[in-house]
């Protein structure tokens, strides 16, 4: 490109200037002190309404005597499905992990890792087991026949949400956190419990 009269071509000019201006509006990297973060809520789901939602679930469980074993034992409580059903990408384990971690620490469960929605969770729970043919192993080491405890419980539940415009300018978000305990052998449902969180913001916000 010829440079008439002496001056230099715009697009450059204009190319560098913006990337200079690129990294002065990036925010910077900070972190986040997750136990007293005072930063704005956002639309969609975050860990705080995760820990807002297994605390408020366990301390009902608790409060209900759901787990209280007339037997002075603990129950052996199994994860079945917990369901998405939100437009967000998250695993639900987010949740469960939480809510386990509680239910543990109250002392009236043991969770199982053998049985599980969709298969065991931890698979070495059986691929141990197949070491009883194996003579390179100590077979009084190896778990035995009929030592896996069964469920006396199940957990399940869904995750919904509900998207409401209120005006031109303003949206409210709904998300419904819906957890249901099972007795296992009679089927029936001992505990159920919603916790129920709202969100509203500009309908500028996304919630995915």
């Amino acid at each position: 490109m010829k440079n008439h009269g002496g001056k230099r071509p715009l697009m450059p000019v204009l190319a560098l200037v913006a990337a200079l201006l690129v990294p002065a509006c990036t925010p910077k990297t900070r972190n986040i002190d997750m136990d007293n973060d005072r930063a704005g809520a956002v639309m969609g789901l975050d860990y705080r309404d995760f820990e807002t939602a297994a605390r408020e679930a366990v301390a009902d469980i608790i409060r209900s005597g759901a787990l209280d074993n007339p037997q002075n034992k603990r129950y052996v409580l199994a994860i079945s499905r917990i369901v998405n059903d939100t437009m967000q990408h998250f695993d639900t384990d987010e949740l469960v992990k939480k809510i386990r971690v509680e239910l543990l620490r109250s002392g009236r469960v043991n969770v199982t890792t053998a049985v599980a929605a969709g298969g065991p969770e931890d698979q070495m729970n059986f691929q141990a087991r197949e070491l009883r043919t194996n003579d390179e192993f100590k077979q009084e080491s190896v778990a035995g026949k009929g030592e896996l405890l069964a469920p006396d419980l199940s957990l399940s539940g869904k995750i919904i949400q509900r998207d409401i415009r209120l005006n031109k300018k303003e949206q409210q978000v709904e998300y419904y956190f819906q957890l249901t305990i099972t007795r296992v052998k009679t089927g029936l449902a001992i505990w159920e419990g919603e916790t129920l969180l709202g969100k509203r913001g500009s309908n500028k916000a996304v919630s995915w």
